[in-house]
């Protein structure tokens, strides 16, 4: 009897945290970096338009349905935490942080692993809280955790990236790997089982800004962002105009 009901609660279990997922995941990186610590001036000028553009209330080109709001915004670093930040106060909401602060004495393996563990539990409480049942959730991330095959191969088995605790490795449309110099992209995942976890629709939307902000780099997925040395931000392979 007592076996049972313990599989008895676990199915209800089970079928309850199903029941929790979220109808849409909004998922970006974090913006052009300065340091360790911060964003440069170009990146917290993205956080700015953002929140303007796309993310906050009364974005000019809002990804939330009229009336709605988020569910929750989300982040995991410094450079996560800088960039949401504009967005989530336009809400008056609270970050929700996985933090993973820099650790000057911790060796590259141990960074990795921290942010192994920090994204997976953002991932289990995304499609299991039931404060997110139906609703859209933003997770700003640091890009090698969102899809990075070289990360994901190195950790096989372990599930470390959004691509793959969000089931998006069993599309054909996801990218593997979120390039280094590419800033400028939403992924958008739609849940439209009810019910189920497996993503039913997935879209890449390109930020677009105008106005002030229309200098911002805005480069297609992949390509070279045209950032120089003179930008104040610290570039990666790819962002340079010689890359």
């Amino acid at each position: 009897m007592l076996i049972r009901l313990v599989l008895a609660a676990a199915m209800c279990l089970a079928a309850f945290a199903a029941a929790a997922t979220p109808a849409r995941i909004i998922i970006l990186r974090h913006g052009e970096k300065a340091t360790a610590h911060k964003l440069c001036g170009i990146g917290q000028d993205r956080a700015e338009a953002l929140a303007g553009t796309y993310l906050g209330r009364g974005a000019a080109k809002s990804l939330f349905a009229n009336g709605e709001e988020p569910a929750a915004i989300l982040a995991i670093t410094l450079h996560t935490l800088e960039l949401a930040a504009p967005s989530a106060a336009s809400w008056d909401q609270p970050l929700t942080l996985y933090s993973v602060l820099p650790d000057k004495d911790a060796d590259e393996d141990e960074k990795a692993e921290e942010l192994n563990r920090r994204t997976q539990e953002a991932a289990h409480d995304v499609m299991t809280d039931p404060r997110y049942a139906g609703k859209t959730v933003v997770m700003v991330w640091e890009h090698k955790h969102i899809a990075n095959a070289k990360l994901e191969a190195e950790f096989a088995g372990k599930q470390v990236t959004l691509r793959k605790l969000l089931k998006l490795d069993q599309r054909g449309d996801v990218p593997k790997t979120w390039p280094g110099a590419t800033y400028d992209y939403f992924w958008i995942v739609e849940f439209g089982t009810q019910g189920s976890d497996t993503p039913t629709k997935f879209t890449m939307v390109k930020q677009d800004f105008g106005g002030a902000y229309a200098d911002l780099p805005a480069n297609d997925w992949g390509e070279p962002n045209g950032m120089r040395p003179s930008s104040g931000c610290k570039l990666k392979a790819g962002e340079g105009p010689d890359d």
